[in-house]
This record gives C-alpha cells, structure tokens and sequence, in this order.
C-alpha cells in the first residue's frame, strides 16, 4: 500500500507539473484548452471552470492538456475563433510543446535546490566527521562528531577519500597516528584498527559530515548536477536503443516499488528520487518518438525550417502509429519489472 499511495503522490506531481507546462503557456498564447485531465481511462471528477473542464480519471497513471483544434473534438465542443492550436505561429506551438519538459526539468531543480540548501550532501572534499559508528575503533578512542582528521601518520589529508586509503594503508602496519582538530584544539592519538569481521579490512568507524549549501550556491550545484544526471540518462537511452550495452529500463511497477522504498527511508530520500523522476520523465517526452511530446516538436521544427506543415492526416497517423508502439513497449517493460518481483 505504502508503494501504491508514494507511486500515485508522485506520478501525480510529475503529471500536473509537465501538463501545467503545457496548460500555462497555451493559455499565454491564447489558444483554448478544452481539458486538463489528471490519470486515464473514465472520469471520476470533474469541474467545468470559465475556459477549462478539470478531471481526474480512474486510472492515475499519466495525463494530457486536450488543446482546441489540435485533435479532433468532442461532441458539444466548439472552437472559438483564432484559438485552435493550429492557428498559432509554429514557433508559438513549439513552445507550448516544450513547456512540458520544461516544467519538469525546472521542478527537478527547484527540489534539488532545496535538497542540498536544507539536508546537504555528504561531503566527501573534506575530513570532518558526521557519525561515529557504535563500537568501532573510533567511538573506543574517543573520537567525536565534528572532529577533523588533518593528518594519518603524519601525512596531510584534505579530502574523505584520500584519508580513508592512508587508514586502510597504515592500519596493517600496526596502530595509526591520528592528528585531529577539534574546535580550536590540536591533538594527536594512536589507535589500533583490526580487519572488520564481515569484510576482512579496517574500519575505523566513522561517517563523513553532510554540507549544506548556501542558496545561491545551491542553485549553481543543483544547475550542474541536472545537467550532469541529462547527459548521462541520454547516453543511457542511447546504450539502450542501440544494444551497446545492457541497460535496466524500469517501467511502473518498478517505479511504484522504488517510490515506496525511497518514502519509507524519509522525506529526503523521497524528495531526492522525486527531482530524479521528473528529470526522466522530462528528457524522455522531448526524444523524437511519435505520439511522444519530441516527435510533434520535430514535426514543428520541420514545419518552421520548410515553411509548411506535413499533411495533417499523415501526421496523426504517424503519430498513432507511434502510440501504438509505445503502449506495447510499456507492456514488455512493465511486464519485465513483475518478472524481476519473482
């Protein structure tokens, strides 16, 4: 149930986010939106506002902006003049498409702002300690939260790594030299640090500390990891699409599974896999698969370098034909995430 209720809470921010994008910026050009719906399959709620009907759907599993004109229209329904989709310049279009992805990437960073400004990362370019470990070595020596370790027999360590491969160097050789500043004060101590019983090497026991960033700097941090984590998911779609390499694609139950795992770890590591998916969910509705966001912006890009507009028929069946593929393809996927369950 846990992951059932963590699934929906984040499907249903992602959705609204991405749908949000697209709603906001067809109103900002004045095309008329028939519908934002929440979920799929039958409608469960719905209110009718001054230009929109606002639905929820039975099935909470992603959602759409139906834009007037842009499809063909429900019974009853009528276009006012000038507001159709189509009637809007090409570049106006292109962004209304965008805006989606947009939206999502802009939340992704929004949350991985606030993640590293309020909890912090572990800060793995210093020495100071964040966690004594019960009875390891570290908490038998005295050794205390917000200690900084400076020197390991008497060689200078200014970064987590390199003073974690001096301890398991010089553990073996006998007992270790620490130089430590706590607060304003310098001291040194030895202590003796035997092979872990569970994995054979030295463990002193402690933990490095969480740094917080500052907002300002969190937003540079938050702006370079985004792009960082882009990159990789995109050479990761590619290493899948082209066989290179084994990739493990998750589908909902797996997301579901993960959602539920990161909320019971705490709000943090919720808030964490939240700003991931968005990221996903982002850069995957802009790659140029029909029926998918890209594949109508690379028919729009066409559009604004030609000069004119692929026949409407085709380009829907273009794009239908892509929806086909791409429910069946979140069958396969979704149908390997039940098999890993077993």
């Amino acid at each position: 149930m846990a992951s059932l209720i963590s699934f929906i809470v984040v499907i249903g921010i992602c959705v609204v986010a991405h749908e949000y994008g697209h709603y906001l910026t067809a109103r900002l050009f004045d095309v008329q939106v028939h519908e934002f719906a929440f979920g799929m399959g039958p409608s469960i709620f719905q209110r009718q506002g001054k230009h929109t009907l606002w639905s929820v759907r039975a099935f909470p599993v992603g959602g759409f902006v139906r834009l007037a004109g842009m499809e063909e229209e429900n019974e009853g329904e009528t276009i006012e003049p000038g507001k159709a989709f189509y009637d809007k310049a090409a570049w106006k279009r292109f962004l209304i498409l965008i805006n989606g992805s947009a939206a999502n990437i802009i939340l992704a960073l929004f949350l991985t702002v606030i993640f590293l400004s309020a909890h912090g990362v572990v800060d793995l370019g210093a020495t100071a300690i964040g966690e004594i470990m019960p009875g390891y070595p570290a908490e038998m020596a005295g050794i205390q939260q917000g200690d900084t370790i400076i020197a390991v027999n008497d060689v200078p360590v200014d970064d987590w790594r390199a003073m974690s491969g001096e301890i398991r160097k010089e553990a073996a050789k006998g007992p270790v030299r620490f130089s430590i500043r706590r607060g304003e004060e310098l001291f040194s101590l030895s202590v003796t640090i035997p092979p872990d019983g569970e994995q054979g090497i030295p463990l002193f026991g402690i933990r490095p500390a969480m740094k917080k960033y500052p907002v300002s700097e969190a937003f540079a941090s938050a702006f370079s990891y985004t792009v960082d984590m882009s990159v990789e998911m995109i050479r990761g779609i590619a290493r899948w699409i082209t066989g290179a390499e084994k990739v493990d694609v998750t589908g909902p139950v797996g997301i579901a599974s993960m959602a539920g795992e990161a909320a019971r770890k705490g709000i943090w590591t919720f808030l964490s896999f939240l700003a991931l998916i968005n990221l996903n969910l982002g850069l995957i509705n802009i790659l140029p698969f029909p029926a998918l966001d890209g594949g109508r912006l690379l028919f729009t890009a066409g559009e604004m370098i030609l000069r004119r507009r692929l026949p409407s028929k085709l380009e829907n069946y273009i794009h239908m034909t892509g929806f086909i593929l791409l429910i069946m393809l979140i069958l396969y996927i979704t149908w390997q995430d039940v098999l890993r369950l077993f």
